[in-house]
């Protein structure tokens, strides 16, 4: 079990990644942007990333998972914070997740957790995170390429780069 709790780690970092690429290649107005029909923009995203990361990971085997003091409808709501303290949030609310996920042990596993008074195992509130993640790195991957166009440098193999990759890394074989 220790070895899902590192893959786990691993993923999350690869999501951290992606994500914080995206935003530093942005400024303030870009990561404000948002495609016509009001979906989030990557600030507002950012916003509830933290938000719901830092609801579930502190105190994570010991309280619900939603904490009284979030407020989640406020993280959809438009601020005009700086590119900064985007960045700030983004860091923070993968700080917590980060260190709580790294803290567990293969025993905490199969413990109970709670999130909104549902009962999860520890395994499964994990693999929650792992789609709810993803989920919101995605969306704002795919604004960051909507705004820079072809200007955009791929986060994993470029379009029609995938032979030169695989010659590269499995060689002539």
């Amino acid at each position: 079990m220790q070895l899902y709790l590192d893959s786990a780690l691993q993923r999350f970092r690869s999501y951290y990644d992606m994500g914080t690429k995206t935003i530093e290649r942005l400024d303030a107005s870009q990561l404000h942007w948002q495609p016509q029909g009001e979906p989030n923009s990557i600030a507002m995203l950012v916003k509830h990333l933290r938000g719901n990361m830092l609801s579930r990971w502190t105190d994570f085997l010991t309280s619900d998972g939603e904490k009284r003091d979030r407020h989640r409808d406020e993280e959809f709501e438009e601020d005009q914070a700086s590119k900064e303290t985007i960045l700030q949030r983004w860091h923070e609310g993968w700080d917590c997740l980060l260190k709580a996920v790294g803290s567990l042990t293969p025993d905490d596993l199969e413990k109970t957790v709670y999130i909104r008074a549902e009962a999860h195992s520890v395994l499964d509130a994990i693999n929650r995170q792992m789609t709810h993640v993803p989920y919101h790195v995605g969306q704002m991957v795919y604004i960051g390429k909507m705004i820079l166009g072809e200007n955009w440098q791929s986060l994993s193999i470029p379009k029609g780069q995938s032979e030169a990759f695989n010659k590269e890394k499995f060689g002539n074989k």
